[in-house]
């Protein structure tokens, strides 16, 4: 895939970091990925292609960048760090010049994001930051719609709820809102020595196929309910969402004409049958 050279090492971070004056901080969750392996795996399960468009949210200071340039048509990297977004070009020309042409780099908060310069992305493939990264993916599916896989690096602990099926401890809101958008599994687990700074916590992977269905009821009514459910998780439905149905009794006749039990809690429901409850509301 990649040209060995061509891709970034712990040596070649640190010198980059120390030429332009980056300090990792924890308030961008900023942990570069410094083994070159690692991000060929990323950019082989993502399943990327040479006509493929990608968004890499979070480039930080190149490492996946490189390689995704190799294995695909273009690279629009979201970066919210100015100066780690004026220091990507000039990495890219050194080390790669004739990928140089391939890459788009947009200095915002990938959360503020409407609209990205063209091409369409059809792809994301990212080293999310921990703190924001299952906003920033729903943020992303929701609003650049002609992206059809995401493959992103998050911390287990997220990866598991993202992943994680009705009556699964772990699954909670994300599991459900990314649904309403496609198919979800993990894809791997990612080791701390691979990262610098090295987290105190583990990573993996989750792909996200998008299955464009259509569904009768706006994305906004739906996860109002899923966010009431799961905000008194402990409590029945009835109760749980008589807030946003306008008493226990008229929660209790939408939960019964949408076929779900009044007495079932949150953590049972898959996002069909939320999006049953939002059409019989």
């Amino acid at each position: 895939m990649a040209d060995e050279f061509s891709l970034l090492g712990a040596r070649d971070i640190r010198e980059l970091a120390q030429r332009h004056n980056i300090r990792p901080t924890k308030q961008h969750g900023q942990n570069f990925v410094i083994d070159a392996n690692t991000v060929r795996m990323i950019v082989t399960r993502s399943g990327v292609g040479a006509d493929d468009i990608v968004l890499e949210v979070g480039p930080g200071l190149g490492s996946l960048t490189l390689a995704l340039l190799h294995s695909c048509a273009h690279v629009t990297a979201v970066e919210i760090d100015p100066a780690l977004a004026a220091a990507l070009p000039q990495t890219v020309s050194e080390r790669a010049p004739h990928l140089a042409a391939k890459l788009t780099v947009v200095n915002a908060d990938a959360l503020s994001v409407r609209d990205l310069p063209p091409p369409p992305p059809t792809a994301m493939v990212s080293n999310l930051p921990y703190n924001v990264a299952v906003p920033v993916v729903l943020h992303l599916l929701a609003t650049v719609t002609s992206i059809e896989t995401v493959l992103v690096m998050v911390q287990a602990e997220v990866a598991d709820r993202l992943a994680a099926g009705p009556g699964s401890r772990t699954y909670g809101v994300p599991s459900v809102k990314a649904r309403w958008f496609g198919t979800v599994e993990k894809a791997g687990s990612i080791g701390r020595n691979v990262f610098w700074p090295a987290p105190n916590v583990d990573s993996a992977l989750v792909l996200i196929r998008r299955h464009h269905r259509q569904w009768p009821v706006p994305r906004e009514r739906v996860f109002t309910l899923i966010d009431a459910g799961f905000a008194q998780r402990r409590k029945v439905l009835r109760t749980a969402l008589a807030g946003v149905c306008g008493g226990s009794a008229a929660a209790e006749s939408a939960l019964v004409k949408a076929g779900i039990s009044p007495q079932a809690r949150a953590e049972t429901l898959d996002i069909d049958d939320w999006v049953r409850l939002a059409e019989a509301l």
